[in-house]
């Protein structure tokens, strides 16, 4: 909600989605930036399969970023895979909305309030 009111076009695919699912609707929207929201503790496989995916079908441009109940000791981890932001429980929404405006902007395809975000799928411009 917090994205959608700063302008920002959420594509949520709802849970239980598989790496090729969200690498194929991150693709097809055209999205900027992929949001992971993980509960389960697959965090590390899921991302490294999202990312890996991401680079094979040519989206490697696409900016990932996790949320969810992350050991601290995993995030430096999911850093060098190239997640470009770790949020876990408590995290802030301001930094959350912000740092998904500089996702989209890194792209060079959508900026700022112009960026596309999903829980699980995809981000661009509204």
């Amino acid at each position: 909600r917090a994205l959608r009111d700063a302008g920002v076009e959420v594509i949520y695919t709802g849970l239980h989605q598989t790496p090729a699912q969200i690498v194929a609707c991150a693709i097809q929207e055209d999205a900027s930036v992929v949001g992971l929201s993980v509960l389960s503790g697959a965090h590390l496989t899921a991302t490294e399969d999202v990312i890996t995916l991401l680079a094979e079908q040519g989206a490697a441009d696409v900016r990932v970023i996790v949320g969810g109940i992350i050991p601290e000791a995993d995030i430096p981890v999911l850093r060098a895979m190239g997640v470009q932001a770790v949020f876990t429980p408590g995290a802030d929404l301001t930094s959350i909305v912000e740092m998904v405006g500089q996702a989209g902007a890194n792209t060079g395809t959508s900026t700022g309030t112009e960026t596309r975000a999903g829980a699980g799928a995809g981000m661009r411009p509204a």
